[in-house]
């Protein structure tokens, strides 16, 4: 079949959508996509060569689009890499408008989706390109400033997309180039790390093909991966490197020696859990925030499993032993999210990896090696590990789902270890009444492995054997009482059946002899089904009983269904049919009498329970048409016939039930297969002549029903079965046994689907009814409209009724409206006609036309004489929606078809063997879904005169004066507009006129109407904000002149709420439109090359030369138009704003249009940027905010380029060569950058020789190859340029700020408050006056200068505010002053900023502070040596109190962490200055102080290839804490905070002085911990012993400040993350303090203990020593003589044996037996009065240890019953009556055993035996109180 196709087509497709081969019409296909691709092949290249890429290239890409929906990748692969390569040139061209390369990177997205088809030999794509437009995009220099109007995340998405799919196509050269590109940017105290990290996730290929590996990850694996490993506070870009990496351990699988990573790999992902540990836990946020993504974590697990060592998979069940518990259902929390998602995709995972090893056909890619492909021992040890997680996770309070989906891969994998423990959850399940949770739990989860169970195989040949007991037990869950457990019965029901044929061979068991053991056992059990199909039916008729009107409403309020009915309802209907399909006949016969019977021996009534039975009854008809039909058809007509031979019955308003009833029955019983229909024909042409014109409403719409399903099932084309054996169930025989078809799939080449296509005779039918019916009601109708005669409104809404229902069943027989097109200026693009297997008869009248030449001047004639008949209204609309549409099926029923589809396919697929392994009905329904598909693609229809008339009607209807009826015309017209390509332009002008100022005739109700319809509804377009030019040209100034319309009112709030909306989503949704539509050289040799390719040969050739002139001359033009119509737009906005009648909130409107039209390719008019300029003085707040971004980007555009050159940096440092070492940090060649007093540039000459480096990350890495500094200042553009130089936008801003009036003004408005206490430093404001420093230098200083001097002595809020916005703007916007000028500046400044920082207050610091920030960022530092100095002057010196001193702090901190690592010498400086005042007494200072040493050490960090730093190092600061800490180290004492805040005079002793140290020290810590990038571990250890004293041990809020930093600083470093070589020194420093003789100290080593080796847990577990170091440390403070310690070991050892840290072993319980057999001494009794001797001896304390050790076992268990734990727990029973605190630990273990088994004591009882059961219930029952 492929080879003749292939010569048929002239070329071998790429890949082809397989279900087009079985649609009933394939012949033609071939054909038809062959013209189709070789239009688009001609028509795309042919518009890229005449430069029309709108609508010429947008156009011709969405056939593109619209082809691969249809047909797939079907064109051969030469055009295949045309495509992508002319899409990719298109994406990438640099001015293109964001909307359009959205669209063209979606359509490449699709191209390169499967990437097997296209190899690295087929195709090539340069990288550079694509990150050009990402840093356009992703971090674009204008889009703050609203030069450029992106729409919301969604490009970033597609763009993110792209690159993923493009990575594997670049060259071999390009990891080199894109490490030297981006290496230069990794200096981690820096943003640009983030983007560094962000390029290298995206864009590294990690494909490449094993020779090449040394061109590929080998470059940058080890620099990355030792960055990763030395990282321990998870800064935001980590997230980045897991995903790199788990993108690369996937691709090259047994390429790379994981092996030493694994414990730090496993450690970190249990670590991003964040799962709770501990009771007082404290939680980093940026734990939460920068957590890693789940799905990079199970991409990168599954690729690590397998190979030789293993050792994955043993950290793997690591890792769940360790979390298990939390899976259990009572554990509940934020983390539970997270690790249901685990639990759900790592399964998935591991079978996407088998899949790809044994399934999938070899491609390009690297295949595994032999020595890392997954064995079976490998799988078995991973379902194993997965097993008890996933088993708990069932039952789970977020739902069973994903446990469901997690055992559906698992069961493909093991299906023996999985299914059984779920078996053995179900059925008890299915027993119990009282806990329906459990049912539908255990049953979603069935459903998951329904098809691993039927289906058996050799791994667990008994499955099928579950399959009746769980069948016939689930039938009473067919339940009216409770409705989730029906529904998930029915589901149940329905997937098993659907696997299974319903026969009875039972017999075979004696006829055959060659049967095995299990299919005796199944033929024997299949003898169950008749009994099973019965009963199920008896239970539907039970719930259908139980849900009739009459029993479940009290008054006949409602006679709809409720939603829940409706569902059940479907529910029911699907099953049943469902399980009659898969009957076999004998089966089906009995089940057909029992309904038949049922449905005819009772009269339902018809909304609810009716319906219900007649679809039970159609159901029956559709499996087997002829033997139902037989049987229905007669008896239903019979009591038609009979009951209406009584005239006046037909004319009652309220017909008779049985007639209803059976008419209901009729109507849907029709609904089976055409041809079978026809024997009936002249019963059913009479049934129909009788009832169409009843007078009952209910009557006569289920006549019309009737008639809708009569015409449809003739003339529709449908699959006639969908069981899962082609050919039907059969019987068994003696070669053929049912039973080998369980579970069996549909096979694709042979699905033998039974069409139903249309015959001539059912086709002459459905024309001989509608002549009969639908003419007379057309004529009727007419006659109405014409006057002729007067028909009453329900007359006519039953005619409108019968004629749309005639219409929708016979409409796919019914060719589309023709007419004359609408002429066009543009080329002529033409409709995509897909053929649907209907040929149209064209020699009779079409009634499409008929109708619609009817229905257009009744509706004109009832808007004019009977508006208020909304109901026919409604109808015309309706039939006006299908005339232009419809053809046999709706949009939105195939999107919920296609919907359904895809949710059964995924709870029932086989992901492990792949390719299309669906059962039979799934594959018919797919087809059906591809025929509904072609049958819906309306592809840029052809705009006609009549759809233009039914448009116009349309609009009519939207502006009537019915709410209902506008808002049901609105949503018709949308969907109208979306399809007729064009119209939109012919539509807005009719829509615009309703808003015209001057019309006086237009009423509220049509101005609403018109609003909406230029608002547009969620999903379709929105009419206001078309991203056309002449569009929005036309619609924005109709918008604002709509205010000054007579029927706009603003006292009406819903109008007004309108307009606000409209404005909002104008706003949310414009994006930048294009001016420059220009397709660039290198794209038309593209298409050139696309248009030579033959197979098939492109339609309309290659344009000749002179079209090509005329083309390029056309663009050109249009890129002067779109300016022109550009620059107009903003002068028709202008004009409507400077109207004086114009409201102000449309003022408010016009002004955001207006700053929605700055752009960074061209200039605001002049006009514009005059309204812009005034407006900063307007009165309104709103608008001043608005005149502020605007002005700020008009400066941006008005803003002149500044020349660079490249330089060597190696020239400028001493060093004359470069190191070519890989070393990042302080080095000898960026020496010269850092800053250093001796060598400041003081003078003229220093200022221009110095090579200053704006930007912070250069020279912290590797230098770029090029780097770039400006040029020196004399080839600069000038400064101080005069008015006369200026263009004429500059002498507008010039004219204005020279003004001193207009300056005093502004400043006015700027230093008020706008919401008091809210206001924060503007960043808006800060650019403003950054733009005008920056363009017209120092010109306006002197008139600003007073009122800077004014502003900084006033020390209110929001004066110094806006002094703060100026300063920072200024010293941010003479970056390129000459050295005069800045020196100059900088004599103002200084003592301006002295004199404010004095002045500072609480309000203004956080200002302050940002100003000094925003100042300093990215700038050399040697520019600004004035403020460091000035700075650095003396930030704490007590004048002014303590506040001032913190506040000059931050306000350093502030400028110096701006600079991270090039000032070492000013840290050094103020490290030196603040160490003697660490002693602070204040608390606010305290805590700053601890912030600034954050900072300055942030730069010591211990990354990989880094030097040591030259900046200070905590080391040595450590050192010298220490030293003056020393008289709290050597004191035994309880350190008490004695200090009182005050300073005294007078030296206080050292110990005070050392406390105070102190405090300030645990501030440092707390500080550090968030964001400091590795945690200093040696140092931290020095200082722990002090911690450990301090910190309190109650959990009590009243304990002062010291011991709550205390107990906070040590719960973060307990969290941090250690390094291997850390954990001897740690272990080694808590096991001296456990030695301390504080017994705080010793308690708080064991909770320390417990978060720590958690956190760490696989690194700790790879160290044997450390595991056993641990245990020794908790078994010996387990014999510690205080209580409260020995109970925390206790605690600590449980924790550590449920995580597995440490397990129970025979040498640990017979240590605890040993100790908990202590002989005890005598007591002696005493004699009264003598003193209670009350310490403990210690005999009982080791007694007490081993009791305590022994419930540590116990309770290590809480949810399961261990072999070892019957015996503990008799041990532990004979201690109840030991002296106090022994039985007080006894008695609480046991409750806690009773609690936490109590749920599944069934379960648990069987673990222990007779005996000990007795003694445990004597223990857990309390005893009587009265005994």
């Amino acid at each position: 079949m492929k080879k003749e196709a292939t010569e048929f087509l002239g070329f071998v497709p790429q890949k082809d959508i397989v279900y087009n081969e079985l649609l009933p019409y394939k012949d033609k296909l071939d054909e038809e996509s062959n013209e189709f691709l070789a239009q688009i092949k001609g028509n795309l290249g042919r518009a890229v060569q005449l430069r029309e890429i709108w609508p010429g290239v947008l156009f011709w890409t969405r056939k593109l689009s619209t082809y691969m929906r249809l047909y797939g990748r079907k064109f051969s692969k030469e055009d295949h890499v045309h495509f992508v390569k002319l899409l990719y040139e298109l994406v990438t061209i640099p001015k293109l408008e964001i909307s359009m390369m959205q669209c063209f990177a979606r359509l490449l997205i699709t191209l390169l989706k499967k990437k097997e088809l296209l190899s690295r030999e087929d195709l090539e794509l340069p990288w550079r390109p694509l990150y050009e437009l990402q840093d356009r995009i992703l971090y674009s220099k204008t889009e703050h400033l609203g030069l450029n109007w992106f729409p919301s995340a969604s490009q970033n998405h597609s763009l993110v997309c792209l690159c993923m799919n493009a990575f594997r196509y670049f060259p071999e050269s390009a990891t080199q180039e894109m490490l030297e590109e981006w290496r230069p940017l990794m200096c981690p105290f820096d943003v640009t790390m983030q983007k560094a990290m962000g390029y290298f996730e995206l864009f590294l290929p990690t494909t490449l093909p094993p020779e090449l590996h040394d061109k590929g990850f080998k470059l940058w694996f080890d620099e990355l991966i030792s960055l990763w490993v030395s990282v321990q506070n998870l800064p935001s870009w980590e997230v980045n490197l897991v995903s790199l990496f788990a993108r690369l351990a996937n691709d090259n699988i047994g390429y790379i020696d994981w092996d030493p990573y694994i414990p730090k790999i496993f450690t970190r992902i249990l670590r991003s859990l964040n799962l709770p540990v501990g009771s007082s836990q404290m939680l980093v946020s940026r734990y939460l925030t920068n957590a890693y993504d789940i799905s990079h974590v199970v991409i990168w697990i599954s690729a690590l499993l397998g190979g030789p060592s293993k050792q994955t998979q043993t950290q793997l069940s690591g890792l769940f032993n360790s979390i298990a518990s939390f899976f259990h259902p009572s554990n509940h929390g934020r983390w539970l999210m997270k690790l249901m998602k685990l639990v759900q995709r790592l399964p998935a995972s591991v079978v996407k990896r088998l899949h790809r090893e044994r399934y999938r056909t070899p491609t390009w890619l690297t295949p595994v090696p032999e020595s890392h492909l997954l064995s079976e021992q490998d799988i078995t040890d991973f379902v194993e590990s997965m097993k008890q997680p996933v088993l708990l996770a069932m039952f789970s309070k977020t739902g069973s789902l994903d446990a469901a989906q997690a055992l559906q891969n698992l069961a493909l994998l093991r299906p023996d270890l999985v299914i059984p423990p779920v078996l053995e959850k179900t059925y008890p399940a299915m027993e119990t009444l009282t806990e329906p949770h459990q049912l539908t739990a255990t049953l979603s989860c069935m459903i998951g492995v329904a098809r691993s169970l039927v289906a058996g195989g050799q791994r667990f040949p008994e499955g099928p054997t579950h399959m009746l007991p769980l069948l016939m037990r689930a039938l009473p869950g067919v339940d009216p009482n409770d409705f989730s457990k029906c529904m998930i019965t029915f589901q149940f029901l329905a997937t098993f059946v659907t696997l299974v044929p319903l026969v009875d061979c039972s017999a075979a068991v004696q006829t055959r002899n060659d049967l095995t053991q299990v299919e005796k056992v199944l033929c024997s059990a299949s003898a169950e089904f008749e009994d099973f199909v019965l009963q199920f039916i008896d239970r539907c008729f039970a719930l259908i009983d139980t849900s009739t009107l009459e029993q479940t409403r009290e008054e006949m309020e409602t006679e709809k269904m409720t939603h829940l009915e409706s569902l059940v309802e479907l529910g029911l209907s699907s099953t049943f049919s469902t399980i009659l399909t898969q009957c076999s006949m004998e089966i089906f016969q009995v089940a057909l009498e029992k309904v038949f019977n049922f449905a005819t021996t009772n009269i339902f009534e018809t909304h609810v329970a009716g319906r219900m039975v007649a679809n039970m009854c159609r159901a029956a008809t559709k499996c087997h048409p002829a033997e139902a039909l037989k049987l229905f058809l007669p008896h239903c007509c019979n009591a038609i016939f009979q009951i209406s031979a009584y005239e006046e019955e037909l004319n009652e308003e309220e017909l008779d039930k049985e007639l209803m009833w059976n008419l209901q029955l009729l109507s849907e019983v029709t609904r089976v297969d055409g041809d079978q229909l026809l024997l009936y024909r002249s019963q059913l042409v009479q049934i129909l002549q009788l009832t169409l014109h009843l007078k009952c409403k209910q009557g006569y719409n289920l006549a019309c029903k009737l008639l809708y399903h009569i015409l449809r099932s003739m003339s529709l084309i449908y699959p006639r079965e969908y069981c899962s054996m082609s050919g039907g169930v059969q019987q068994h025989t003696d070669t053929y046994l049912p039973i080998k078809d369980w579970g069996r799939p549909g096979d694709l080449l042979n699905l033998g689907i039974q069409w139903h296509v249309p015959s001539t005779e059912e086709k002459e039918f459905v024309f001989y009814l509608l002549d009969l019916l639908l003419k007379p009601e057309l004529r009727h109708l007419q006659k109405h409209t014409q006057g002729e005669q007067d028909i009453s409104r329900d007359d006519v809404l039953q005619s409108l009724s019968i004629v749309h229902n005639c219409f929708l069943g016979a409409s796919s027989l019914l060719p589309p409206l023709n007419g004359e097109p609408v002429p066009e200026n543009m080329i002529q693009l033409c409709e995509t006609n897909v053929y649907t297997g209907v040929d149209y008869d064209l020699s009779r009248e079409n009634y499409r036309e008929d109708i619609c030449k009817v229905i257009r001047p009744l509706l004109h004639h009832t808007l004019e004489h009977s508006e208020d008949d909304i109901k026919s209204l409604f109808s015309i609309i309706k039939i006006i929606n299908d005339l232009l549409h419809f053809k046999g099926s709706h949009k939105h029923e195939f999107d919920s078809h296609w919907k359904s589809f895809s949710l059964i396919k995924k709870s029932m697929e086989n992901k492990l063997h792949g390719s299309k392994q669906h059962i039979r009905a799934l594959l018919i329904d797919r087809v059906m879904l591809q025929h509904e598909l072609r049958n819906l693609t309306k592809d840029g229809c052809c705009y006609r005169s009549v759809h233009q008339d039914l448009i116009n009607d349309l609009l009519r209807l939207s502006t009537s004066r019915y709410s209902q009826v506008r808002s049901k015309a609105q949503n018709v017209l949308f969907t109208a507009l979306g399809t007729y390509s064009l119209c939109c332009r012919d539509v807005i002008p009719a829509v615009l006129e309703y808003l015209d100022p001057d019309r006086t005739d237009v009423t509220q109700q049509q101005f609403k109407g018109a609003l909406y319809c230029l608002f547009g509804n969620h999903s379709g377009i929105c009419l206001a904000n078309l991203q056309y030019w002449d569009c929005i040209a036309l619609t924005w100034p109709a918008i604002l002149r709509s205010g000054m319309s007579p029927s706009m009112s603003l006292e009406e709030s819903s109008v007004v709420r309108l307009f606000d909306d409209l404005a909002d989503k104008i706003h949310r949704q414009y994006e930048t439109i294009g001016i420059d539509f220009s397709i660039p050289e290198s794209c038309v040799e593209v298409a050139l090359k696309m248009m030579k390719s033959s197979n098939p040969e492109p339609t309309p050739c290659a344009a000749s030369e002179q079209e090509e002139l005329e083309g390029r001359k056309r663009q050109e033009q249009k890129n002067k138009d779109s300016v022109q119509k550009y620059e107009k737009l903003v002068v028709d906005l202008l004009d409507s704003l400077y109207d004086r009648n114009l409201p102000w909130k449309f003022e408010q409107i016009a002004i955001g249009f207006l700053s929605l039209m700055l752009r960074d390719d061209h200039p605001l008019p002049s006009s514009a940027v005059l309204f812009f300029v005034e407006s900063l003085n307007h009165d309104s707040l709103l608008v001043r905010n608005g005149a502020i971004s605007a002005v700020s980007g008009i400066l941006k555009q008005l803003k002149r380029p500044h020349k660079k050159v490249a330089v060597n940096p190696y020239d400028i440092s001493e060093l004359k060569t470069s190191l070519h070492s890989l070393l990042a940090g302080d080095r000898p060649d960026n020496q010269w950058l850092r800053y250093d007093s001796s060598r400041l540039p003081r003078s003229q000459q220093d200022w221009n020789e110095c090579c200053f480096i704006e930007k912070t990350h250069w020279g912290y890495s590797t230098w770029p190859r090029k780097l770039l500094l400006y040029a020196p200042l004399e080839e600069q553009p000038k400064q101080g340029k005069t008015r006369e130089e200026m263009n004429e936008s500059e002498q507008i801003i010039y004219d204005h700020f020279s003004d001193q009036q207009f300056i005093d003004q502004f400043i006015q408005y700027l230093s008020l408050e706008d919401r008091k206490g809210k206001d924060k430093f503007s960043p808006r404001r800060f650019c403003l006056f950054k733009g005008i420093f920056r363009n017209f230098d120092d010109a306006f200083l002197p008139l600003l200068k007073p009122h800077m001097e004014r502003l900084v002595a006033d020390s209110h809020e929001s004066t110094q505010r806006c002094v703060a916005e100026i300063i920072s703007g200024l010293i941010r916007g003479s970056k390129h002053w000459s050295y005069s000028k800045v020196e100059k500046l900088w004599a103002l400044l200084c003592p301006l900023l002295r004199k404010a920082l004095s002045n500072i207050t609480i309000e203004t610091y956080a200002d302050w502070g940002t100003c000094i920030a925003t100042a300093c960022e990215s700038r050399d530092p040697r520019k600004l040596h004035w403020l460091f100095e000035m700075l650095m002057e003396s930030p704490v010196t007590g004048e002014g109190g303590s506040f001032v001193d913190a506040c000059r702090l931050y306000v350093l901190q502030g400028g110096l962490a701006q600079q991270e690592w090039r000032v070492p010498e000013l840290l050094h400086r103020l490290l030196q200055y603040l160490e003697p005042k660490l002693t602070q007494v204040y608390k606010n200072v305290r805590e700053r102080i601890g912030s600034v040493l954050t900072y300055i050490f942030m730069i010591d960090v211990n990354l990989p290839h880094t030097q040591p730093t030259t900046s200070p190092r905590i080391a040595e600061f450590t050192e010298r804490v220490l030293a003056r800490l020393k008289p709290l180290t050597e004191g035994e004492e309880e350190i008490q905070n004695h200090v009182v805040e005050e300073n005294t005079e007078g030296d206080q002793d050292e110990r005070t002085q050392a406390i105070k140290l102190l405090k300030t020290v645990l501030k440092w810590l707390m500080t550090s911990a968030g964001r400091s990038f590795s945690s200093v571990v040696p140092e931290q250890l020095r200082l722990l012993p002090l911690l450990f004293k301090i910190a309190p041990v109650e959990n009590d809020d009243s304990y002062d400040e010291m011991k709550r930093d205390a107990k906070t600083c040590l719960s973060l470093m307990s969290q941090g993350l250690l390094y291997s070589e850390q954990i001897p020194q740690v272990l080694s420093a808590l096991e001296e303090i456990s030695r301390s003789s504080s017994w705080h100290a010793r308690y708080t080593v064991l909770t320390f203990l417990q978060i720590m080796v958690f956190y760490n847990l696989f690194t700790f577990l790879s160290d044997t020593k450390a595991v056993s170091d641990v245990r020794a440390l908790v078994l010996s403070l387990l014999e510690d003589e205080q209580l409260e310690v020995r109970e925390m070991a206790a605690t600590t050892l449980s924790g550590f044996l449920q995580c597995n840290f440490l397990c129970i072993d025979e040498p640990m319980q017979a240590h605890f037996e040993a100790l908990s057999k202590t002989r005890l001494p005598k007591r002696k009794r005493r004699e009264l009065g003598s003193v209670v001797d009350t310490i403990p001896s210690a005999d009982l304390v080791r007694r007490h240890a081993g009791v305590l050790g022994l419930s540590a076992c116990i309770l290590s268990s809480p949810y399961d019953v261990p072999t070892w734990m019957p015996q503990i727990l008799m041990d532990l029973s004979a201690h109840l009556n030991d002296t106090q605190p022994i039985e007080m630990s006894v008695k609480k273990t046991l409750s806690d055993f009773r609690r936490t088994h109590h749920d599944n004591w069934q379960e648990h009882k069987q673990k222990f035996t007779d005996d000990q059961l007795l003694v445990l219930t004597d223990l857990l029952v309390s005893p009587c109180y009265y005994a």
